[in-house]
């Protein structure tokens, strides 16, 4: 009700005077002749963070491929599909009359064009040249600016920091000894991988819960460097998680070096369920929560309670 109370009272006041907003977007300091109702958002991670703020959209790219690989939150059915984040269909875009297109780093080149259409706010979240997850967060704090929801997006923050501690809490019980380290990954393909690390969202979720990197790796844009396999031998005595889907899963059962691994010989390995790894601040908590539900799953000690619902947590949040 909290929440709900808020967004009510943020768009009456809304209704009664519009002001011009200031914005901090990755270019500078952006004018908007006021608070926007109608959003377009041209990249997941945008997208992710509008809906976080209980916008609905009027409009993103692959929709269906959003589904697969982001799921939270969710898109509700109205938003209109509008091709791919590389390659929107403007006809379409430009017919919505949207009063803010909203960007991300895959459609910078196509900022001239999306000015023709309305007020362009563009947010770089992934850099070698910071660190990701405070872009992440930051970003979402001047989108929340933008489109008049400071309040919410302090409250949704505030709650992923305290879901967050939870978990942790939960994952020192399962580890009574010492929380494992713990490495990331995607694979490629039955041979290769994308191994994350410094300046990755899943890093970041893990050093919130207290987890410490099995193999230690540097700063890249993305968080993650494609490597063979076989590099995973050195996580040692920690843990290695790999990220769903991989559309092979069901080969690894007759790979030969898969079962050398010895983190696989010695059962500290598990999938962890589709979480979005270029996400938006609150995809963190989703990514924490990924993988507290994976490490709970081959923990020594299993508690009663052995998944964590975020969505569960956000009903009774607005309850």
């Amino acid at each position: 009700m909290l929440i709900t109370a808020i967004i009510l009272v943020s768009w009456g006041s809304q209704a009664e005077i519009q002001v011009p907003v200031q914005v901090q977007d990755s270019r500078g300091l952006q004018m908007l002749a006021q608070v926007p109702s109608r959003v377009a958002v041209l990249n997941w991670d945008v997208a992710e963070q509008v809906l976080e703020l209980g916008i609905t959209p009027i409009a993103m790219p692959d929709i269906a491929g959003y589904r697969e690989w982001v799921m939270e939150p969710q898109v509700p059915e109205s938003v209109l599909d509008i091709g791919t984040r590389v390659e929107p269909n403007f006809q379409r875009l430009a017919a919505l009359k949207p009063d803010v297109i909203i960007i991300a780093s895959p459609q910078l080149d196509l900022l001239p064009k999306l000015e023709l259409i309305a007020p362009v706010l563009f947010f770089q979240t992934y850099s070698e040249h910071h660190d990701n997850a405070k872009a992440a967060i930051d970003n979402f704090k001047q989108i929340a600016k933008a489109l008049g929801r400071e309040d919410i997006a302090a409250l949704r923050l505030a709650k992923m920091y305290a879901n967050i501690e939870q978990m942790k809490a939960r994952l020192e019980a399962a580890y009574p000894d010492s929380l494992p380290k713990v490495t990331t990954f995607r694979f490629a393909s039955m041979t290769s991988i994308y191994q994350y690390g410094d300046n990755s969202t899943s890093q970041y979720a893990l050093s919130l819960l207290g987890i410490e990197p099995a193999i230690a790796q540097g700063r890249t844009q993305w968080g993650a460097r494609q490597k063979r396999l076989k590099e995973l031998r050195h996580v040692d005595d920690g843990i290695a998680l790999y990220f769903r889907p991989f559309a092979q899963e069901s080969q690894l059962d007759a790979s030969v070096m898969w079962h050398a691994m010895p983190f696989v010989r010695a059962k500290r390995m598990n999938c962890v369920e589709s979480a979005w790894n270029y996400g938006g601040a609150i995809s963190i908590e989703y990514m924490a929560q990924a993988l507290t539900n994976s490490l709970l799953e081959i923990a020594p000690v299993k508690p009663e309670l052995t998944r964590v619902s975020i969505s569960k947590q956000q009903g009774e949040l607005n309850q």
